[in-house]
């Protein structure tokens, strides 16, 4: 174990979070997968589309016919059939010199190349029309495997499935898909001051902040919350609720509160006495943040945030979310926005510490200036836009500086 004033860096700790493993598949159907993560490549078992289709109303032609076609010297042009919508496809081939009216998705008979938009054409007597255009061959057609083709990855392994491959997987006839689990997060808020947010606080006490908002998060990173309610500052106590969601299943657990030097912070003693767990980390060298605790329980991860609300949501976005990532297989900082702002003041910081400042970004200057307040307001991160990034080996940024802010969700 790294003792408290042994710092670790935001990079060493990622370096730790990178050796968890993948957690395994599951295979559901396809109306629960939006939104996770696909476990394996998805091999199409067919065309799509089977044959070609039109894109537009028209005539379905062959493109020699209608080569040179104007307005002055229109192409004549006999109209042998109809391809109508939801019907097989036309019987019989299209021969030199004429066409079938067709319309948007229909498939393109034999014989013909191309589609001749219906406002290009003019019927000059029953079955005969003039077309004053000419068209390329595959022109307002899409081709037979044009969207995906027989054999071929149409979907690749860790993709986060969102509804337009959804679609095309229900396009394919796919009506399940091999996911990656949702890492189970379980939330426990630790402290004698707190009480559920359902309750009147009576005096000394405030309602429960962190396991609402951490819950929340954890939803918005593609895992399961499972809150644990608040828990009293006891040793025991804390002992207790780790196990418990240890033995449920839990891949990340989350103390808030705890995770200081104080006489009643308890977190990182809790970590060190459940047996089988190695204690990785005890303080990182950021601001706010210093005192989070990592631990390691097999492939699970135990963190202890601090209490402070601003404070745990940083963490929470630096680290827990990275972890939730590496656990789905996805590029950790997946699900983040950075910007690129000028800073609209002087930044001022230190050396040996990454400092991650609220700020609110000038939409017109994109220009950042810090959002003032204490780590344990709430309301600093109602009224920020983002963290604006200062590096451990810079003393921060002068005004006008370029800086990097990671957006809030």
């Amino acid at each position: 174990m790294k003792g408290f004033f042994h710092l670790l860096t935001t990079s060493q700790v990622r370096d730790m979070l990178r050796s968890f493993p993948r957690l395994d598949a599951e295979e559901i159907c396809l109306d629960e997968a939006l939104g996770r993560v696909c476990a394996s490549d998805v091999i199409a078992r067919e065309d799509l589309p089977p044959h070609a289709r039109s894109t537009m109303d028209g005539f379905a032609v062959r493109a020699k016919d209608v080569f040179g076609a104007s307005e002055s010297e229109p192409a004549l042009i006999k109209v042998v059939g109809e391809v109508r919508m939801g019907e097989p496809p036309w019987q019989g081939t299209v021969g030199s010199g004429e066409a079938v009216r067709i319309w948007t998705g229909g498939f393109l008979p034999e014989g013909t190349d191309g589609v001749v938009m219906l406002e290009y054409t003019k019927e000059i007597e029953p079955g005969l029309m003039e077309v004053y255009r000419p068209i390329a061959p595959h022109e307002n057609v899409i081709l037979p495997g044009e969207d995906c083709r027989l054999d071929r990855v149409c979907i690749k392994r860790g993709t986060r499935l969102r509804p337009q491959e959804l679609g095309l997987l229900a396009g394919l006839g796919v009506t399940s898909v091999e996911v990656v689990k949702r890492p189970r997060v379980y939330i426990i808020s630790t402290g004698d001051e707190i009480v559920p947010e359902t309750e009147t606080p009576p005096p000394g006490k405030i309602r429960d902040i962190n396991s609402t908002t951490l819950s929340a998060l954890v939803s918005m990173s593609g895992a399961s919350p499972e809150r644990m309610g608040v828990v009293e500052d006891s040793f025991e106590a804390i002992t207790t609720a780790c196990h418990q969601a240890l033995e449920a299943g839990a891949d990340i657990v989350l103390v808030s509160g705890g995770s200081s030097v104080g006489n009643r912070d308890f977190t990182v003693k809790v970590f060190q006495h459940v047996t089988g767990t190695d204690v990785l980390v005890h303080g990182i060298a950021i601001r706010p943040g210093k005192p989070t605790i990592l631990a390691r329980f097999g492939d699970s991860a135990l963190f202890g945030l601090p209490g402070h609300a601003a404070s745990c949501m940083v963490v929470y976005l630096i680290f827990v979310h990275f972890l939730i990532n590496v656990f789905q297989g996805l590029p950790p900082e997946t699900g983040l926005d950075f910007k690129r702002v000028k800073c609209g003041q002087m930044f001022p910081s230190v050396t040996g510490r990454e400092d991650y400042v609220r700020v609110v970004i000038d939409p017109e200057m994109n220009t950042a200036t810090p959002v003032y307040g204490k780590s344990g307001l709430i309301s600093t991160l109602v009224k920020a836009h983002g963290l604006l990034r200062i590096p451990r080996d810079s003393e921060g940024f002068h005004e006008g500086e370029e800086a990097e802010v990671l957006l809030l969700p």
